[in-house]
């Protein structure tokens, strides 16, 4: 089992033996000297072959070693201006790497140009090795790691929920079902359902999974999947949950920006600092549309704010913020009716700044049946619990 990494070599002496497992990211030969840069999960590390000192058939071996092959060198640490190497006494390939790809996997190249989006998608089995592309999955792992560490600080139980379900939870026009023995089953739109009821035991609980739209794959707004966090709190109300999420937001920020600065560096980004901001800012539904309107936007009230609307919005303020009040007929069952303003249910929409859109939403929820349920949902309502009992 491999037991010493490319990061543990740095740190080392001279002269001290040492066996490297890796993948070759780079070669070069000068003469009967061969140079190898060979990579793992840590880092880099550059091997020379002396033909005179490992034999011909050695040498043979380290010169025709291919791109991305995995390999196993024995050697020796040596500083070369004021850089460790290794000094190589033998070489054993031990997976070899036939297909090569155009660029190749771990070069320096631009992972975010659009032309390259389908090539990359389609080889995504290799170019996960990409540097840039290692990066934001590190930070990724970094920032779901510091989301379940708030959630369980703050007192949170994580739901498994299924991913395969009998209903969606939005409209079906956006659901992508499957048949499995021969019965209607849709892939997962959000696990709302299944934390409504957990809630009822554990009070605090989250999900973190993967979620399906039957949309536009590479919008701005949305994914054909994608992975959803979701909590559930009982006994808070619309502002408890608010500060709940600027409480998350700061957390997270704090402390993605002290774990990854090595990453965002390899990007090429700085962090955005503006989740530390709080409290956000808040503007009515009803204000941001006058707004919009004076702007010349075409917009009335009743309609949904899109993606153009969110990032004018965005140049007023210097940190995310929240559009509150919006109107029943875009939000409605099944959530509160604001009990000062009929018109609007207790909603709200967490905006990004620096325009890039709607970063989440919560709402306080009906709790008993005796609350106002706003007359134009009762026969949406009717059809979506038909459908759940019908399945019952």
């Amino acid at each position: 089992m491999k037991n010493m990494y490319i990061q543990d070599f740095h740190g080392m002496g001279e002269d001290v033996n040492v066996i490297l497992l890796g993948w070759v990211k780079g070669k070069r030969q000068h003469g009967n000297v061969a140079f190898l840069d060979i990579v793992d999960s840590t880092g880099l590390i550059q091997v020379m072959a002396d033909k005179t000192k490992v034999g011909a058939e050695a040498f043979e071996i380290f010169k025709k070693a291919n791109y991305e092959a995995a390999v196993e060198i024995a050697g020796v640490l040596a500083r070369r201006n004021g850089k460790m190497e290794i000094h190589a006494k033998s070489i054993k390939v031990i997976g070899d790497a036939v297909k090569q790809f155009s660029p190749r996997p771990r070069s320096d190249f631009d992972i975010f140009d659009p032309s390259m989006a389908d090539h990359l998608l389609r080889n995504r089995h290799a170019y996960i090795r990409n540097p840039k592309i290692m990066a934001i999955l590190r930070f990724r792992h970094i920032l779901m790691s510091c989301m379940r560490d708030w959630f369980n600080r703050n007192g949170f139980i994580e739901i498994n929920a299924p991913i395969l379900t009998p209903v969606p939870l939005y409209e079906d026009g956006s659901a992508i079902g499957v048949k499995i023995h021969d019965e209607d089953i849709f892939l997962t739109q959000c696990v709302g359902y299944y934390l409504e009821a957990a809630v009822h035991a554990f009070e605090k609980v989250y999900n973190m999974g993967p979620s399906f739209r039957g949309e536009e794959s590479r919008s701005k707004r949305h994914l054909m999947e994608y992975w959803h966090i979701k909590a559930e709190m009982a006994f808070g109300n619309r502002e408890d949950i608010m500060n709940l999420v600027e409480n998350i937001i700061s957390y997270l920020t704090s402390k993605c920006q002290e774990s990854s600065q090595e990453i965002l560096d390899t990007i090429g980004v700085e962090m955005c600092p503006d989740g530390l901001k709080t409290p956000y800012s808040r503007i009515s539904y009803e204000d941001a549309v006058s707004y919009l309107q004076k702007e010349g936007f075409d917009i009335n009230y009743g309609k949904s704010l899109g993606s153009k609307e969110e990032e004018a919005l965005s140049r007023i303020y210097d940190g995310p913020f929240w559009v509150v009040g919006i109107p029943r007929c875009i939000e409605p069952f099944p959530y509160c009716v604001d009990q000062s303003d009929d018109r609007v249910t207790m909603v709200a929409d967490l905006i990004a700044s620096n325009g890039y859109g709607e970063l989440l939403g919560v709402a306080e929820k009906i709790s008993d049946y005796g609350m106002s349920i706003p007359e134009n949902t009762i026969l949406l309502s009717g059809k979506l619990f038909g459908k759940i009992f019908n399945k019952i």
